[in-house]
């Protein structure tokens, strides 16, 4: 693979892209967030509200990221986006906390999770009973039936996307069909057939204070991540002014449809407080509630498709971005390749795969994911707020989209980006440091991002 060529190839149509987006973005979020915002939010319409303006920010971010996109149609997303506007250590750290958390420990705690609800129908598969334990230092690995099924998910979607956009495609174009598909006819069926209440929706549990809401648009916006799929993998989309604003807005708005419709049903089935209250996924409970142990078999079945479309998208989307790093000389050299026969990025789909290995042995991967669950939001809008910056230093350049509702909605994505992000550092790091109580979450995040620091600087070195 060394004597591979420098360039990808544009394959991708824009339905190809859209499902890359729509796979990316419903996994695992869906099935365990609800709970957590209902529990922040303890009113129904206030709870479906919340949902509506993420997914009104999630639109709005990608209409920024389009016309980001059909300007520079480069691979690499928002990487390339705030190299251009703020410079090669910012456009690092966010390559930086993608290779770490973002794409490796996402795939890393969804591909644990579809080994939990594979247990459901073939047990060996979520046995955490180790067969032996790696004594390295600070993070033993073990190896057990539940960590050797989730790294052979890893390992089976990275083989199929280093062999090549078209298998890639044909995987993610599936996989994405079969999800949408059972997601609404269980939708559907739910409301048809289901025993609900629609009085459901007239019980508040609670009132919902602004800072309280604004703290549950992270956990929203975090399951919406993913609609900017298609900005990562830009350089392989054919006429890509035209078909990535096409890919960003088919994807987004489906999977908001989606995402409203189930919490809805959610909402059918339970008062808002009782949904507050669902322990582990609440498509499972729901499932059986509605209609029986058999639809929670079949819901553990689209649960498991889910998981994998996610894995799958993931799997495509990251290492164009630790590509695009390393064609920069941001990144170790080798994950520039692209392979001379299947014209992917081998070594950094190679390389995720093996970090993402290393967090499902270790068990860190959910830790991660929530340490840096901000650091999605911080870095989305970074991203946005870089069409401000390029709009005013490069007015000229051909734009063949231009975002829609500029410059208001985008403004609206940046600023609330920037009060969600000084919401959560505010109560995880200096209320904890001004009351001596443990740091929280985002704080953690927040040096998971700072560790990138020395790498910045010895690549930088090494590359002048």
């Amino acid at each position: 693979m060394s004597s591979a060529p420098s360039s990808l190839e544009r394959r991708l149509g824009p339905y190809d892209a859209a499902a890359i987006i729509v796979s990316n973005v419903i996994g695992g979020g869906i099935l365990f967030t609800p709970p957590q915002v209902a529990a922040m939010v303890p009113d129904p319409w206030w709870f479906l509200g919340t949902w509506l303006a993420g997914g009104a920010l999630a639109f709005a971010g990608a209409m920024a990221y389009a016309e980001l996109a059909a300007l520079r149609p480069r691979a690499g997303g928002e990487y390339v986006y705030l190299q251009a506007a703020f410079g090669r250590l910012a456009a690092f750290l966010t390559g930086w906390t993608s290779f770490v958390a973002g794409f490796a420990g996402a795939i890393a705690a969804s591909a644990v999770v579809m080994a939990f609800y594979l247990g459901r129908f073939i047990p060996w598969a979520s046995n955490d009973a180790a067969y032996f334990v790696v004594p390295l230092p600070f993070v033993p690995l073990t190896i057990s039936p539940q960590t050797i099924t989730a790294v052979a998910a890893i390992w089976l979607m990275s083989v199929v996307h280093l062999r090549g956009v078209g298998p890639g495609r044909i995987v993610s174009n599936i996989l994405a069909a079969l999800k949408v598909s059972a997601l609404l006819l269980f939708i559907v069926l739910g409301f048809a057939l289901g025993t609900g209440s629609p009085a459901n929706l007239g019980q508040s549990a609670g009132p919902v204070l602004p800072t309280t809401w604004l703290f549950a648009l992270i956990p929203v916006m975090f399951t919406y991540s993913g609609w900017n799929a298609a900005g990562y993998v830009a350089e392989e989309i054919r006429d890509p002014g035209r078909n990535v604003p096409k890919a960003l807005a088919i994807g987004t708005l489906a999977v908001i449809g989606i995402y409203f419709f189930l919490n809805l049903l959610y909402l059918y089935v339970f008062p808002v407080g009782e949904l507050a209250a669902v322990q582990g996924s609440v498509l499972d409970v729901i499932a059986e509630r509605l209609l029986g142990t058999a639809a929670g078999n079949i819901m553990g079945v689209v649960s498991i498709i889910s998981l994998l479309a996610s894995i799958s998208a993931m799997t495509f989307a990251g290492p164009r971005v630790y590509y695009a790093m390393a064609r920069d000389g941001l990144f170790f050299a080798p994950a520039a390749t692209v392979h001379p026969t299947y014209k992917t990025p081998a070594t950094s789909i190679v390389a995720q795969a093996m970090w993402a290995t290393l967090l499902v042995l270790s068990g860190s991967a959910t830790a991660l994911t929530t340490y840096t669950g901000f650091a999605v939001v911080l870095f989305a809008g970074l991203a946005v707020a870089a069409l401000f910056v390029l709009r005013a230093s490069e007015p000229n350049a051909p734009r063949p989209f231009k975002a829609l509702g500029y410059p208001l909605a985008p403004g609206i994505f940046a600023v609330t980006s920037l009060l969600i992000v000084a919401n959560a550092l505010w109560t995880d790091l200096v209320v904890p440091l001004t009351s001596g109580q443990p740091l929280g979450p985002s704080a953690a995040g927040l040096f998971v991002i700072a560790a990138g620091l020395p790498l910045y600087w010895w690549f930088s070195r090494n590359r002048a």
